[in-house]
């Protein structure tokens, strides 16, 4: 099972790469964006992941309201983004 663990940390350490390179040369602020807020829900599985590795189910709550702020964030940036704010 942890082989499992790790491999998925590999993947989502992979994926932040990849999504902040995608962040740093974006050609357009919604790409930045999507890159922002996929580097989020990464965030958000890593500590769901480390919470479930390290047997600390309250880090499920510290998970919770960082994806709310995410989901909260790009939606303010997204209306920023077309002038409605």
């Amino acid at each position: 099972m942890n082989y499992i663990i790790y491999f998925s940390l590999t993947v989502m350490i992979l994926a932040l790469i990849l999504a902040a390179i995608r962040f740093y040369k974006g050609p357009s602020a919604g790409d930045r964006t999507l890159a922002l807020d996929t580097m989020t829900t990464i965030g958000v599985s890593g500590i769901v992941l480390l919470s479930y590795m390290y047997n600390r189910y309250i880090y499920l709550d510290v998970a919770l309201v960082y994806g709310v702020l995410g989901f909260i964030g790009v939606i303010v940036i997204a209306r920023y983004l077309e002038k409605a704010l």
